[in-house]
């Protein structure tokens, strides 16, 4: 049986989970926005994504704080402050850097990181609230449009704390197919929710580049993949998604690059430096791929 595990959990520590994790991160960040598609009051939760997008994690706090305030049963606002909590930790530590690697050893060998206990406890606090708000919605209504997307986001979210501070990879991974579960329930009741494509595009992109024994052994475990499929409905996200679409580009950024198509790569980089001027990552991910063998 020991030949058979080791597959998965090579997979899980090597930056093709990277990636997954990435967008799961991604997904969270962005698949808020999905609200601001079929909902009222949109105006700060696009505020605030877009501060986060530059980085200006307090100024995202204060939209995040003001649209919760004027929007008290909905999870979306206390699930968007989980994820401005989560990406802040996540700059604090250099994690955001390390997902963009391409070179797996790169990914594998990352050190550990120790999120701060208080900002820790914060995100928790935030995401039950989203939770229970959330599942009382769906109590109300099972196609809540808001109800599932905030429980979406909130496994997500889940997913990328396991995962890339806490290092439990087997925790992340059944996370990560409960938000793409959720997002699949999500896409059946509201098919225009085009930011909710992110979530199984990218789960189906990086299963469906795995080896086929990789591939066969998560199908087992109700994980599939189809790249060209999961290509597609990040490309879906990036072209009609709203608050995702800018998270949909940089989740195809990055799966160019390990496709080696770094022209296609450099062009999506350079529009998300030009619509963020603020946020860091972009040239230093545009200056990895000038060098000849960049993440080395």
């Amino acid at each position: 049986m020991k030949p058979r595990r080791q597959p998965i959990r090579s997979f899980i520590h090597t930056g093709g989970r990277g990636l997954a994790l990435l967008a799961s991160l991604l997904l969270i960040l962005t698949a808020s926005v999905a609200l601001a598609t079929e909902t009222s009051g949109p105006d700060g939760l696009d505020r605030g994504f877009t501060r986060l997008y530059n980085l200006d994690f307090s100024g995202a706090h204060n939209e995040f704080q003001a649209w919760q305030q004027q929007n008290p049963d909905n999870p979306m606002g206390p699930v968007s402050q989980a994820a401005g909590v989560l990406f802040s930790e996540f700059n604090r530590l250099g994690v955001l850097e390390a997902q963009f690697y391409e070179n797996d050893s790169a990914f594998a060998s990352r050190k550990k990181y120790e999120a701060d206990p208080k900002q820790h406890e914060l995100f928790e606090q935030y995401l039950a609230s989203a939770e229970t708000l959330g599942k009382a919605r769906l109590a109300r209504d099972p196609h809540d449009h808001d109800g599932l997307l905030g429980l979406t986001l909130s496994a997500g979210l889940r997913a990328d704390y396991a995962a890339l501070i806490e290092k439990r990879s087997l925790s992340s991974l059944h996370y990560t197919k409960e938000s793409s579960a959720l997002a699949d329930q999500l896409l059946a009741a509201h098919p225009t929710c085009y930011d909710a494509y992110l979530a199984g595009g990218i789960s189906r992109y990086i299963v469906g580049s795995m080896s086929a024994p990789v591939r066969w052994l998560l199908r087992m475990g109700g994980v599939a993949g189809d790249k060209a499929r999961g290509i597609s409905e990040l490309q879906t996200t990036a072209a009609k998604g709203r608050l995702l679409a800018p998270f949909a580009r940089i989740l195809l950024a990055i799966a160019y690059v390990r496709d080696q198509d770094k022209p296609r790569a450099r062009e999506v980089l350079l529009t998300l430096q030009k619509d963020f001027p603020n946020n860091r990552l972009f040239p230093l991910e545009l200056a990895r791929l000038e060098k000849p063998n960049p993440a080395k």
